[in-house]
């Protein structure tokens, strides 16, 4: 969108004008918090959330906390290099990155399809299309598994998760190439890393992100409802009509 240091939450609070606090976070933190509080990470303190659509994001829980590193930037994991070589130009302007090379734009030009024509729709039907045979796209599928594999590997070594759960068009990916994604994490892992790793696709599917925003939303109220209503406001009466 061409924004730098655009502050985004001061400018929606001010357009809103709704009288309550506004925050903000990307998707894939919000959807890293979701599926660790109430989806397929429930039990588990260490997560790694990946969401892809054009691009792939990744939201981390470590020791049950969320990485938001110096400026709220940790996690950006689209844009972990894993093709440093003969990788594809991202949109960030670095070479080789994650989301680059098994994004949803990569999977598409890789199939013959229109790498401007996305969406989870049409990363469906390419995949559809492996499962019936097709050769390009198979081969196309196969290629986006094994990077994002090499992805997952790095942040296995990284972070030592218990669970990488894959959302968004991630989801449809991981049920299409989960044997190159396995075997990949396989070869590239220490295997004191790998031993207790489980992977699993998103359980809240397409409502992950959205339940992930209401948490922020919603916790200081549920963790202290009395504390809360008594910061409140006093409402107004309303204003009555001369008779």
């Amino acid at each position: 969108m061409g924004w730098t240091d655009q502050d985004f939450c001061t400018e929606l609070d001010r357009r809103l004008n709704l009288g309550v606090p506004v925050e903000v976070d990307n998707e894939a933190n919000l959807g890293a918090l979701a599926e660790h509080l109430r989806g397929a990470g429930v039990g588990s303190d260490n997560v790694v959330y990946l969401h892809g659509d054009i691009g792939i994001g990744g939201g981390l829980v470590t020791d049950g906390r969320l990485l938001q590193g110096t400026d709220g930037h940790g996690g950006e994991v689209g844009h972990m290099i894993v093709n440093p070589r003969d990788g594809s130009l991202c949109g960030c302007g670095a070479r080789g990155c994650l989301e680059a090379e098994a994004g949803e734009r990569a999977l598409l030009a890789a199939a013959g399809r229109d790498p401007q024509a996305t969406g989870q729709e049409a990363v469906r039907v390419v995949i559809s299309a492996a499962d019936r045979g097709y050769i390009v796209a198979r081969a196309a599928l196969h290629q986006a598994g094994d990077w994002l594999g090499v992805g997952v590997a790095n942040l296995v070594n990284l972070f030592n998760p218990s669970v990488v759960i894959f959302g968004g068009m991630l989801h449809d990916v991981f049920l299409g190439a989960a044997v190159q994604i396995r075997s990949r994490i396989n070869i590239s892992t220490l295997p004191a890393s790998r031993k207790n790793l489980r992977l699993r696709v998103s359980a809240l599917g397409d409502d992950a992100v959205l339940v992930g925003a209401a948490e922020p939303g919603f916790s200081a109220l549920l963790a202290d409802p009395l504390a809360i209503l008594a910061d409140a406001p006093e409402e107004q009466p309303a204003p009555t009509s001369p008779e």
